[in-house]
């Protein structure tokens, strides 16, 4: 696929330093480097999947990262919000992260918006953004955040955790040379049901930490057109069997 941002014209010579061990990656190089520079990414949700998709976003020298989350830390969060810190009990969790990642990437532009996002303000919220992460934990959340998507023609990168299960893909409703595929095509309205709460069933901290890493992945590849992105493909993660395979997706739209 072909990358999605443009290059930034360049990057400062301590960026330079920070991000080499990208810049000699295969797909990626300093080009690479300069497009993740150049890039927008909203991240919906800055707990359990936010938190590693939000530090591995600035680590790899995502430019300009908008974090969007009405929550405040609890206690309970830091078993697997690792963004968070015990300081920050009580805190607005975007101003956490916001803390978190200028500890990383000095460089990044951080836009935050501690409000919960719904189908009143989606696309205002997500507008300007190359990519979207969803890790919210709703799927009234996930619909409107996938709507909001498909109206605005951005990839959404997408991933769920609970008790010891994740799973993860990349929905577009308009990708260059690929069929579209979006939320629907997973998950048809109507469908999901009342999935318990990770109060009453609780969750795995590292594999948050595992499915954070991917959707991050999945947004380096976008942003810099190498590999091959999950398009079309859910990965569907059992960890306390340490297994993993992936079901095809295909557009409702094209069948």
């Amino acid at each position: 696929m072909q990358p999605l941002v443009d290059p930034a014209p360049s990057l400062d010579p301590a960026e330079l330093v920070r991000t080499a061990r990208h810049a000699v990656l295969a797909g990626i190089g300093e080009e690479g480097q300069r497009r993740l520079a150049a890039a927008h990414v909203a991240v919906v949700g800055a707990g359990g999947i936010g938190s590693p998709v939000l530090l591995a976003l600035a680590a790899a020298g995502i430019g300009t990262i908008t974090v969007i989350d009405d929550d405040v830390v609890e206690l309970t969060n830091l078993q697997r919000q690792l963004a968070h810190r015990v300081e920050d009990i009580g805190r607005p969790k975007t101003s956490s992260a916001e803390r978190a990642i200028t500890a990383l990437s000095p460089d990044a532009e951080v836009v935050t918006a501690a409000e919960r996002l719904d189908s009143t303000n989606a696309e205002r919220l997500l507008a300007g953004a190359d990519i979207v992460v969803d890790t919210s934990d709703s799927f009234p959340t996930r619909r409107d955040v996938a709507a909001a998507t498909e109206a605005l023609g951005v990839p959404l990168v997408w991933g769920a955790v609970q008790e010891w299960h994740a799973q993860a893909t990349v929905f577009w409703s308009n990708p260059p040379e690929h069929d579209p595929v979006v939320l629907t095509d997973l998950f048809p309205l109507g469908t999901e049901g009342e999935p318990p709460s990770c109060a009453q069933v609780g969750v795995l901290g590292a594999l948050c930490v595992q499915i954070g890493g991917m959707l991050a992945g999945e947004v380096v590849k976008l942003v810099t057109g190498a590999g091959e992105p999950l398009l079309g493909r859910l990965v569907v993660i059992d960890s306390l069997a340490a297994r993993q395979h992936e079901i095809t997706i295909r557009s409702a739209v094209s069948a």
